[in-house]
């Protein structure tokens, strides 16, 4: 099973999401697997990836729209998790919105 996300019809929007982390767990982990299961029932969401080391953690999500993307930021669980984000997990993060207007998608 593959990890990555698969390519869809185009133009989609990619969400990029650049952190790192404070010490310890504190409940992320039960929040972010909430987070992903909220996420893949939003309308308009196509997919994620996800990876993550010791220091730098990155998670790209795809959507069709902007007005999706945005009515996901706005989703009151993501409200809190995107709080405790800020007071609990994360020392540094910053986020980029894109439009992904090509995509290229080799298997073997």
């Amino acid at each position: 099973m593959s990890n990555l996300a698969h390519t869809y019809k185009l133009p989609y929007y990619a969400v990029v999401f650049a952190s790192e982390r404070t010490v310890g767990d504190n409940g992320y982990g039960v929040m972010a697997t909430k987070m992903d299961e909220l996420a893949s029932k939003q309308k308009g969401f196509l997919g994620v990836e996800s990876a993550r080391d010791t220091n730098l953690g990155i998670t790209v999500s795809y959507w069709e729209t902007l007005e999706d993307i945005a009515a996901w930021k706005e989703h009151a669980a993501h409200q809190v998790a995107q709080e405790r984000g800020k007071k609990e997990w994360y020392s540094r993060f910053a986020l980029r919105v894109c439009k992904v207007e090509r995509d290229y998608l080799f298997e073997m």
